[in-house]
């Protein structure tokens, strides 16, 4: 690999509209591009569509870069990086939160000779045995179906706190319940 390529004078192309400086953009790069795409979304059908979409933004947005604020290769992967964690919160969200305790429940019966008792005592007992925060998360995501950012929202709290007594709250249930 030649380390003479101008990352730079290739986005200041990009801007005046010049495409063969896209396309070298995309040659010498886009494998590495691909690679960090694949990384964060773990799919590699979405990191495609990432990249696309990353490239399709460094045309449109080669204009913004700024030689003074930052290299011209390290404008261009933050592009692609910022594209896929986009695209990865975007697919988080549209996870329904009730999934995983489909899951859950499929888990423990796999795991045991019977399924668990899911009658509604027992629910009731084993939420009972949660903390308060744990109680009324795994109640809002449910049973009123609210998605993690929606029960951050409404409980003034960051979403990675939320997902993590989601989590334990599920988990001490499926103690509970075993």
């Amino acid at each position: 690999m030649s380390l003479d390529f101008d990352h730079d004078a290739a986005l200041e192309a990009c801007a005046r509209g010049e495409q063969f400086a896209l396309q070298a953009i995309y040659e010498r790069e886009s494998r590495w591009l691909l690679s960090v795409a694949m990384r964060i979304v773990r799919n590699r059908e979405l990191a495609h569509d990432v990249l696309q979409e990353a490239f399709v933004q460094i045309w449109q947005r080669a204009g913004t870069f700024q030689r003074s604020l930052g290299s011209g290769r390290g404008w261009i992967y933050t592009i692609v990086r910022h594209r896929a964690l986009d695209e990865a919160r975007r697919a988080e969200r549209e996870t329904p939160v009730g999934d995983e305790l489909t899951e859950l429940i499929d888990s423990t019966a796999s795991h045991t000779d019977t399924a668990p008792d899911l009658d509604d005592a027992s629910l009731q007992y084993c939420l009972s045995q949660l903390d308060d925060d744990k109680r009324q998360c795994v109640v809002d995501a449910y049973l009123e179906g609210y998605t993690h950012e929606q029960i951050a929202q409404r409980r003034n709290r960051p979403v990675g706190t939320i997902k993590s007594w989601v989590r334990r709250g599920l988990l001490a249930l499926k103690e509970c319940l075993t």
